[in-house]
């Protein structure tokens, strides 16, 4: 009996099953799971290195792709365990894609050039305008130049006009509505209308004078990439990227994107306007805004203040809002003489 193991066969009979069975089994189960893991993995950096947000749950698991870490280093220890030779090196290839892949998108050269004005931008989601008294308290203490404001609904922008704010403050954009549909541009600068993205929560747009020079400004807030709403999510970013596209000369686009740098609608925004990212351009893409409940590192950045390359940026914060599931992107940008 010391060497096999005991196992049933039928009621009341035993039979002998040689040493090592269950070992071989648990190392069966342990390469199958390693396998399913790593191949959800595969798929979502497969995704990634096509450039494609495909369809779901890759949109989702793309806005969280450093943390796919966790379940790759598991399945590299179940296939060690398992003595599954072809997991092990599939687990540290999957590794070394992950790496790859969570070096930041784009360039971190700042602009040059004679500086022309320093500006100093907030963008915040209130949650359907629950951190509105937050955000009063943060535009207070940083003075911002612009504040990008989404899911500002009717009691949020009429907060927004009280008092000192408006004074502060005497020129706006908004999409008036309830909800998470109500956004909101307030500007030091005056300001020219511009025209409003078609999408289902508001995102304005305006021409900001600047010291004599015009800057295109855009609220970003499209849909988020939810199971059922993925088309609906790359139709509206597609139609940021159409802004971006359209207009030459200085912009800044900013807001809640509801997209990271790892979505291929995200990166394309970028590409065709020859945007950057602030955060990036500051050392800070990786920074977690959302959901603020959660510790940092966790989390992911999905608000971001998008710049042409007229704009050097520096002193990227992002500010934990009570009452609110974003945090807010506080960014001092400074204008510089256009380029050529």
């Amino acid at each position: 009996m010391d060497q096999r193991d005991i196992t049933d066969t039928a009621p009341g009979t035993l039979r002998y099953a040689p040493r090592g069975a269950g070992r071989r089994r648990v190392g069966r189960a342990g390469a199958w799971a390693a396998g399913l893991l790593l191949a959800g993995v595969s798929t979502v950096v497969g995704c990634r290195a096509a450039d494609t947000d495909a369809i779901t749950p890759v949109p989702q698991l793309l806005a969280f792709l450093p943390w796919l870490i966790a379940p790759t280093v598991a399945a590299l220890l179940l296939a060690l365990l398992a003595r599954w030779r072809t997991g092990m090196v599939w687990g540290v290839a999957a590794l070394g894609a992950l790496a790859w892949y969570m070096e930041p998108y784009g360039t971190d050269a700042q602009a040059s050039g004679a500086p022309v004005s320093g500006i100093r931008v907030l963008a915040s989601n209130v949650q359907f305008g629950r951190g509105t008294n937050a955000l009063i308290d943060a535009i207070t203490r940083n003075r911002p130049d612009l504040v990008f404001v989404e899911e500002c609904d009717y009691g949020c922008q009429d907060a927004l006009a009280r008092n000192s704010l408006e004074t502060a403050y005497p020129y706006r954009q908004a999409v008036r509505a309830g909800g998470s549909e109500g956004s909101l541009i307030l500007s030091e600068f005056p300001l020219k209308a511009a025209p409003t993205v078609d999408s289902t929560m508001g995102m304005p747009g305006a021409v900001a004078d600047v010291r004599g020079h015009a800057v295109r400004l855009q609220l970003a807030h499209p849909m988020p990439p939810l199971s059922r709403q993925v088309g609906l999510w790359k139709t509206e970013l597609g139609r940021l990227r159409s802004v971006a596209a359209a207009h030459d000369g200085a912009m800044i686009m900013a807001g809640d994107f509801n997209a990271t740098q790892d979505h291929a609608a995200f990166r394309q925004i970028l590409d065709a306007g020859q945007l950057r990212d602030a955060a990036r351009l500051d050392g800070a893409s990786r920074t977690p805004s959302w959901p603020s409940s959660a510790p940092r590192p966790l989390g992911t950045q999905i608000d971001h203040v998008l710049v042409s390359d007229d704009f050097s940026a520096e002193q990227v914060r992002f500010l934990k809002l009570a009452d609110t599931d974003h945090r807010a992107l506080l960014v001092q940008l400074t204008l510089r003489r256009h380029r050529g």
